[in-house]
């Protein structure tokens, strides 16, 4: 027995359970529910709604979701070529460490909220996987999830865990110009520039080692930053800086560019496009020999307590520069920023120590010059 409808039919099975078929919008061909119904009315109420969505332009095809998550990951993956190799980097490394090994061969369609919070609780049970690092990976899920249901392939994103993808910015720690000083006097010779290049000139890491002789401009007490170098998977990787606010001039004090007209005569490697800053062998920085061999023991031997980065030096600078009373914007374009929100972080930071600030650039003017062309030429 069958019930023929002005939309699809509804049929009577031998078990006395109820089964409905349609018409598929793609191919005009008949298709059976997936599931049956109890009675002929929930059939009917079944089809009265999927024509809805058919009328409404909303109707999900169910087996758009049999579609393995792996290969929507790596579609999505595939569209990120215009990003910096760094970025694409880090985006395979959480796919492969954290993403792909949990849902890759799950249908897209079966991934479920309730699997995505228990996917988290064991993400912050790993070893090694901070706070931080799960945020950044639920965020990745999240997208890729939201690329799958704009494409039709889902009807909800199962993403949907309220302050999973928040970051939490990291305390910040600044360097005082006598730790900078005492940095400087307890690394040999050839790193004391890169050290207070960094705490001086607010240029990041990557930048630093990007800087070649052509950009540095000692006379005019400059440096232009148009370029920079970072590793990926242990190769130096070339481009841009990180932001187009990244590429910028950067006035320099008298006494770094003192330091710096020293270096380029010891340390640097000759010519226009030669490296300002390099590794003993004149190989470009890499980070994590440069950490090892130069930046924890300058922190030990300087009696520098607690964990400090070389980062931290970028930090400097920015509280320095915030302290002038330079308008915010001046202050935005000398640390290559984007947006006034990271430069905010300086000047919320000295809010209310005025009296602090007017000792501590006073104690900056009187003291460090001499002592650091001291450091520079030894």
């Amino acid at each position: 027995m069958s019930g023929r409808r002005r939309f699809g039919a509804i049929r009577k099975l031998p078990s006395g359970r109820y089964q409905a078929r349609y018409r598929d919008p793609e191919n005009d061909h008949y298709r059976t529910a997936e599931q049956t119904f109890a009675t002929k009315g929930a059939a009917g109420r079944w089809m009265s709604i999927l024509e809805a969505d058919l009328t409404r332009g909303v109707w999900h095809d169910p087996r758009s979701g049999e579609v393995l998550f792996g290969d929507v990951a790596e579609t999505w993956y595939s569209t990120k070529l215009h990003l910096r190799e760094t970025t694409k980097h880090v985006y395979r490394t959480i796919l492969d460490g954290h993403i792909l090994p949990a849902f890759g061969e799950r249908p897209v369609g079966s991934i479920t909220t309730l699997d995505v919070q228990v996917w988290i609780s064991a993400l912050h049970a790993r070893p090694r996987c901070g706070p931080n690092t799960v945020a950044k990976t639920y965020k990745q899920l999240r997208t890729i999830m939201e690329s799958a249901l704009e494409a039709g392939l889902i009807v909800r994103n199962p993403c949907r865990i309220k302050g999973a993808g928040t970051e939490r910015l990291p305390e910040m720690r600044c360097a005082t110009v006598e730790e900078v000083a005492a940095l400087a006097q307890a690394v040999e010779p050839r790193w004391q520039a890169l050290i207070l290049m960094a705490a001086y000139s607010g240029l990041r890491w990557g930048e630093l080692a990007g800087l070649r002789r052509r950009y540095l401009d000692p006379l005019h007490k400059t440096v232009r930053v148009v370029e920079q170098c970072t590793e990926v998977n242990g190769h130096f990787v070339w481009g841009p800086p990180k932001t187009a606010a990244g590429t910028r001039t950067v006035a320099l004090p008298s006494f770094i560019c003192d330091v710096m007209i020293d270096h380029l005569a010891r340390w640097s490697q000759p010519g226009v496009d030669g490296l300002v800053f390099v590794m003993p062998e004149s190989t470009p920085l890499r980070r994590e020999n440069f950490r090892k061999r130069v930046w924890f023991p300058a922190l030990r031997d300087a009696g520098i307590e607690g964990r400090l980065r070389f980062h931290d030096l970028r930090h400097t600078n920015a509280t320095l520069a915030a302290a002038s009373g330079a308008p915010l914007r001046a202050v935005m374009h000398r640390l290559g920023h984007a947006s006034a929100a990271a430069t905010l972080r300086y000047q919320h930071r000295l809010e209310g120590q005025d009296e602090t600030i007017a000792a501590f650039l006073e104690e900056t003017s009187r003291r460090l010059p001499s002592r650091i062309r001291t450091a520079g030429s030894s």
